[in-house]
């Protein structure tokens, strides 16, 4: 076969490719994270210096808070999240004002458009793929409540401001017909993205679907999963499918106690998790979609000691010999990244077979 690297990366997602796997990273470009050209410049650039073997656009975290007219202060970052200076949702009633935004017209939408189709031809060599959260962590984002069970990507303390049970619980038509238009919104931009170009769209190869922490342990239980997740998850994903049925969905389910499991019915194409974390699977369980995995992203901290990497990266090889797999951190990289950990990960590749 020819070194072709896109054609490579769907062989894989379809369980037939000829290499072991496809290597890459992601972060946040913090400082480049506002204008499409400037930020397609740095995801570029990151994707160029290493080499990644596919891509998985990063953009600025808090971009679905700004699509509904949040306010954030981009001067000022807490961990990669800009400071919140004014939530979509600011009490339980503003829930009631979360509308279905056009991905031609919504300012925040088309900016993230724009990057893409900039990234789309830059690389062209490789299988690109956008970040879409979820409609539920979405609307937890609209309102600054925690994306994950510990508390991070809130600016708010959920103890002293609105709480997920105020929010979503106490108000259950409300909440259904608000993730319903959150829905409609991403299908609207995920189709957008996965369309071709010569028919207008963006011509990326997928989405990066991401849980966030929901599933995190039972942040929000299996039960809640299919009221308040499932059914809009499928609004999202059902859109990429009929957009275009030759790109993926990679599903991401992020921290320990992650429950992969729970997303199989959702027929994702490659499946992320981290099989280092406790509570979670290894690697190589039998799942229908085929594993994304490598290497804890905590160990590409500044200092830390690449000896961890390279153990977990060599496990999760082995573990998946004959296999077909992408080989990547468990979450998005900190930022900065310790480069020497940056350059282990970048130097395991997988042969080219003839």
């Amino acid at each position: 076969m020819t070194d072709d690297r896109r054609t490579a990366f769907h062989r894989i997602a379809r369980k037939n490719g000829d290499r072991a796997f496809l290597t890459s990273a992601w972060q946040h470009h913090v400082g480049h994270e506002y204008g499409a050209a400037e930020f397609a410049g740095a995801t570029v650039d990151f994707v160029k210096r290493w080499d990644w073997d596919w891509v998985k656009i990063n953009p600025r975290a808090i971009y679905y808070g700004e699509i509904w007219d949040a306010v954030y202060d981009h001067e000022d970052y807490d961990w990669l999240v800009p400071k919140t200076i004014r939530p979509a949702i600011q009490s339980a009633s503003d829930i009631s004002r979360i509308d279905v935004r056009d991905p031609e017209t919504n300012q925040v939408l088309r900016e993230q458009a724009d990057a893409a189709r900039l990234i789309r031809t830059s690389l062209s060599d490789r299988a690109i793929l956008d970040t879409i959260f979820s409609p539920l962590s979405v609307l937890l984002q609209l309102a600054d409540l925690p994306l994950y069970p510990e508390g991070l990507g809130s600016d708010q303390n959920e103890k002293d401001d609105l709480t997920r049970q105020e929010l979503i619980f106490d108000q259950p038509d409300a909440s259904k017909e608000a993730l319903g238009r959150i829905a409609r919104t991403l299908a609207d931009f995920a189709a957008l993205l996965v369309t071709p170009r010569e028919q207008g769209g963006a011509g990326l190869d997928g989405i990066f679907f991401a849980e966030t922490g929901l599933a995190s342990h039972d942040y929000f239980n299996q039960e809640q999963f299919e009221e308040w997740a499932k059914p809009y998850d499928r609004i999202v994903i059902q859109a990429v499918r009929s957009a275009n049925p030759d790109a993926v969905v990679l599903l991401h389910t992020c921290r320990e106690e992650a429950h992969p499991e729970r997303f199989m019915d959702l027929n994702p194409d490659l499946l992320h998790w981290d099989q280092f974390l406790p509570g979670n699977p290894e690697i190589d369980v039998d799942f229908q979609a085929v594993p994304v995995g490598g290497a804890n992203f905590e160990l590409f901290n500044p200092g830390n000691d690449t000896s961890q990497i390279l153990k977990e990266l060599d496990r999760t090889i082995e573990a998946r010999q004959g296999h077909p797999f992408l080989l990547a951190p468990s979450c998005t990289i900190p930022t900065p990244a310790d480069e020497g950990a940056l350059r282990v990960l970048s130097q395991t590749r997988a042969p080219i077979q003839d």
